[in-house]
């Protein structure tokens, strides 16, 4: 096959940071491309200086796209070429139906007039296309994720697309849709789609990838041909890193002290449907020094659960007891569970956890004010100091406690996310989702924070989707599905097969 795409030397230098260090890519017309590496290696970096978010002239090196030179001034450039990106964040508009936002800027009009009939005919052609049996007049806000990227697949096929680029399509996918989702990848193959996909799930990596390009620092480490042989996980993070880490998950010494949270009986009914429970009947502790995890499907209750113990951020008519250091612990209100000894890092860490647009600084001290402030006025002075040391403590990759979090990579973000709340010195945190959406690099400081955290006493509830991380981390993991705990099961018998089986035979 030849090359599609090259891209040769390319560097390119924010203040302070050189982000790419000739970097160099070859993507053959065809293949599914993907590019791998720790959060801030410079992955997405690189693919807005290919999609021309980062302009020609703003950057280091050369483009060549299909034998010739490529100077993109903007995104409708790259576009036209055929060239279209997917974000991790979805680029859709909830209150717009499907077909609209399929051609939301590539309007079927005449005259500036919408043809309905050709943009529904059109639309219906391009659903069926991606497996998506939802009607063109759905509004999007009415499906769920899985669709929606299908939905922006769609989109990207009625511009003619000749190289998706998709930044990790999965992250917020179930386990079926994720399948659904990379079968549809190498569907869109045998159709003379190239893609490059960016993805931290090494194992979809090794299922739909024919190469795989290795980011490190900025800078190339290794392109591996995947084609007719088997790359194991072990050789990409040991490309990624630096380092063997045959060992993931670091060892701790396992020890429950006193009872520290207790909940009972506790209900939880949809904010707008008073009729439906979603949490029911839970009952459940954590001792003192105790990594706590609850295992289940998307759907089954977890997040609504913890986001109901904190602060009933979640729900209506919530009733049951919860009990910090054998004492009812009042979680009427957050302000009222940070004050009982309770944070919560939610599962959404951009739209719940952190002011983007806001400086590190100011995100780290946010949940605990009183700290750096006298008689209300903010000491700026003690801000920077606590920030700075949180900076240093979490390795959080930045030139200064000054930067916008905005700019940072998802799993500095999450240590942004986990400083603030460290801050607040809780003595039980419920943790959700803490690793999605970063690399094993970052995940292994993730880790190692979870196992202090339990060492210095504090009591850690931990919900994830990915059951070999609940494994090998947590002390006990209760099972959730519809609502309820179906089992609980001690480190020594826990296995995915004994998961799944207490929540299929419930």
């Amino acid at each position: 096959m030849s090359a599609l795409l090259e891209m040769r030397g390319i560097t390119k230098t924010f203040p302070g940071v050189k982000a790419l260090d000739q970097v160099n890519l070859e993507v053959r017309e065809g293949e599914i491309h993907a590019l791998v590496g720790e959060n801030g290696a410079g992955k997405s970096t690189l693919m807005k200086v290919l999609s021309g978010v980062y302009p020609h002239g703003s950057y280091e090196g050369d483009i060549l796209y299909a034998g010739n030179p490529a100077e993109f001034g903007g995104i409708a450039d790259s576009e036209r070429e055929g060239i279209i990106i997917i974000h991790q964040e979805l680029a859709l508009v909830p209150l717009l139906s499907i077909a609209e936002n399929i051609f939301l800027g590539n309007e079927r009009a005449t005259s500036g007039v919408m043809n309905w009939h050709e943009t529904y005919r059109r639309s219906e052609e391009l659903l069926r296309r991606v497996g998506l049996k939802d009607a063109p007049g759905t509004l999007v806000d009415k499906i769920g994720v899985g669709k929606q990227q299908l939905v922006e697949i769609a989109k990207a096929l009625s511009k003619e697309v000749r190289l998706l680029i998709l930044d990790e399509p999965t992250a917020a996918l179930s386990e079926g849709d994720s399948q659904a989702l990379l079968d549809l990848i190498l569907e869109l193959k045998t159709q003379g789609v190239t893609s490059i996909i960016i993805s931290h799930k090494l194992n979809e990596v090794r299922r739909v990838a024919d190469t795989i390009t290795v980011i490190r620092d900025g800078s190339t480490v290794s392109t591996i041909d995947a084609r007719g042989q088997e790359v194991t996980e072990d050789r990409i993070v040991r490309d990624m890193v630096g380092r063997d880490m045959s060992q993931r998950y670091p060892e701790r010494t396992r020890h429950a002290g006193e009872m520290l949270f207790e909940v009972a009986d506790w209900q939880v009914t949809h904010p707008e449907h008073a009729d439906r429970l979603v949490v029911h009947d839970v009952g459940f502790n954590v001792r003192a020094g105790e990594v706590v995890g609850i295992a289940g499907l998307m759907g089954s209750g977890r997040t609504e659960l913890a986001m109901s113990l904190f602060g009933r951020s979640y729900g209506r008519n919530i009733s049951g007891e919860a009990k910090i250091r054998g004492k009812p612990a009042d979680l009427s209100t957050v302000a009222r569970a940070i004050d009982a000894g309770l944070a919560y890092v939610t599962e959404d860490r951009k739209e719940l956890g952190l002011i983007l647009d806001e400086t590190i600084r100011t995100n780290i001290t946010l949940s605990h004010l009183d700290g750096v402030s006298r008689t209300g006025v903010l000491n700026e002075a003690e801000e920077t100091k606590v920030a700075e040391k949180y900076r240093k403590a979490m390795g959080i990759r930045t030139p200064s406690v000054m930067q916008r979090v905005v700019n940072l990579s998802g799993g500095n973000q999450q240590k942004v996310v986990l400083s603030k709340w460290l801050f607040a010195n809780p003595d039980m945190l419920i943790l959700d989702e803490p690793t999605r959406g970063i690399d094993v690099g970052a995940k292994y400081e993730i880790y190692n924070l979870i196992n202090e955290l339990s060492a210095e006493g504090r009591g850690v509830l931990m919900i994830s989707s990915e059951m070999p991380e609940l494994l090998g981390m947590c002390d006990r993991i209760y099972v959730m599905n519809e609502g309820t705990f179906v089992g609980e099961l001690d480190a020594a018998e826990a296995s995915q097969e004994r998961i799944m089986s207490l929540i299929v035979t419930d």
